[in-house]
């Protein structure tokens, strides 16, 4: 056998990127990344002209284990020489495609991220102790053994809708929206499906290249309304530690109840996009007195079906007046969110472990799967949490103190300081009694 490593991650995305940075910096732990693209992509398809993040530049890869590291968004402006450029710009949020190229920056200094690396089995050898991992790379077959895994492997597009031929280049996901843009905008009708940032930021753009390709567009979801996400300074407080603790110390029942509840902090547009739309819609309608596109909500596609040589048939239902109708269009983009990406050799692994449910597994506040086995080999999961650390645990600024946990439980000691967050709410109402 090989050289045992201490922890194998697989998948480099944001989450594993930044926990590879945290080891790499300041431990001793033996670490390798591996992910099948050749280079860092976060989400390609959309980073598109004048879009941002949802979180502000502090929740980068490591500002909030360590503000002190050269992996910091602020000295990635630095080295870059766009730090006073930044300070101009005067905001908070950073715009989606310097993301990328700050998180593509960091993964080209770490020696323990390798990029065109597929990795297409995992297995547990009880006797070593270790999981032997194998990875796929230009046809070649290799093997890696490690102590610990930790599963970034992300999401994946999720189209709730029945399609007669599939996605095409006429029936896209979002997720890859800015491959088939110039080619969405020559056809004369573009219906966009769902109500969260992507829709509306997509909507934004066709709205505003409307009169200059002349095609019609509809806006779909099927939500009660086109509402604001959640972004008032004392909502936000349910994205730190403090209350990723009560949370996960809450019943499976409970916890499966309150989830719903908490959807407008993650699911919803951003107050200045919606104000740019209705903005958009209100100045293009002087001269027409009627509005540029059709916006409905309570609307929802359950079937869409080939029409002609051209178009398709959309069929829908505006379910509060349960009432059905066709809706003709020769493109439609599907901002229907994501679901968890979980490889075949990982859906094997859960029928080794505590389960709250047929899909959801039990998980220690470390995102940890509890094995039937007491197995002291940990497979960390950073996807397909939500269940038992809640909504917020996508949240790009709680990623790093959930890495900070994991780093420390490799290393044995507290290598990174595990704070709760200095927050103004109890969530708890033990400390009262």
């Amino acid at each position: 056998m090989k050289e045992k490593i201490d922890v194998i991650g697989i998948g480099i995305g944001p989450f594993n990127l930044g926990l590879a940075a945290l080891l790499e910096e300041k431990t001793n732990v033996k670490s390798a990344f591996f992910d099948e693209t050749n280079v860092f992509q976060w989400h390609p398809g959309m980073l598109l002209d004048g879009t941002d993040l949802q979180v502000p530049f502090l929740a980068d890869l490591v500002s909030f284990a360590n503000p002190t590291s050269k992996y910091t968004f602020l000295n990635y402006a630095h080295v870059h020489d766009r730090l006073m450029s930044f300070f101009f710009f005067n905001r908070f949020d950073v715009p989606r495609k310097e993301y990328n190229a700050y998180c593509r920056w960091v993964s080209e200094q770490l020696t323990n991220c390798h990029f065109g690396k597929k990795v297409v089995d995992v297995r547990y050898v009880k006797e070593d102790e270790c999981y032997e991992v194998t990875v796929k790379a230009n046809h070649q077959t290799e093997h890696y053994y490690s102590k610990h895994l930790v599963v970034g492997t992300g999401s994946e597009p999720m189209v709730p809708v029945e399609l007669e031929e599939g996605l095409n280049d006429d029936l896209i996901h979002s997720s890859s929206y800015g491959f088939h843009e110039e080619k969405i905008k020559q056809a004369k009708s573009i219906t966009v499906i769902g109500s969260g940032q992507s829709a509306a930021e997509i909507f934004y753009k066709l709205l505003d290249d409307q009169i200059d390709y002349d095609y019609e567009l509809t806006w779909f979801t099927r939500s009660p309304g086109f509402f604001q996400l959640e972004d008032s300074k004392i909502g936000q407080e349910l994205f730190s530690p403090s209350y990723v603790d009560y949370f996960h110390s809450l019943s499976y029942d409970t916890r499966k109840k309150a989830l719903p509840m908490l959807g407008n902090l993650r699911n919803g547009v951003q107050q200045k996009t919606l104000h740019k739309i209705y903005d958009k819609l209100y100045h293009r309608s002087i001269e027409t007195n009627h509005a540029p596109a059709l916006v409905q909500a309570t609307t929802e596609v359950s079937r869409v079906e080939k029409s002609g040589t051209k178009g398709y048939t959309l069929f829908a239902k505006q379910w509060q007046e349960d009432h059905s109708f066709k809706h003709d269009t020769e493109k439609v983009v599907f901002a229907t969110g994501y679901k968890p990406r979980l490889p075949q050799w990982f859906q094997e692994m859960l029928k080794e472990v505590e389960m709250e449910s047929e899909k959801e597994f039990a998980m220690t506040r470390n995102a940890a799967l509890r094995f039937l086995d007491g197995r002291k080999n940990n497979v960390f999961s950073l996807t397909n949490l939500e269940h038992a650390l809640g909504t917020s645990a996508t949240n790009l600024g709680l990623s790093v103190e959930r890495n900070v946990r994991i780093v420390n439980e490799l290393a044995g000691e507290a290598i990174y300081k595990e704070s709760p967050g200095s927050v103004f709410q109890r969530f708890s109402s033990e400390k009262n009694t």
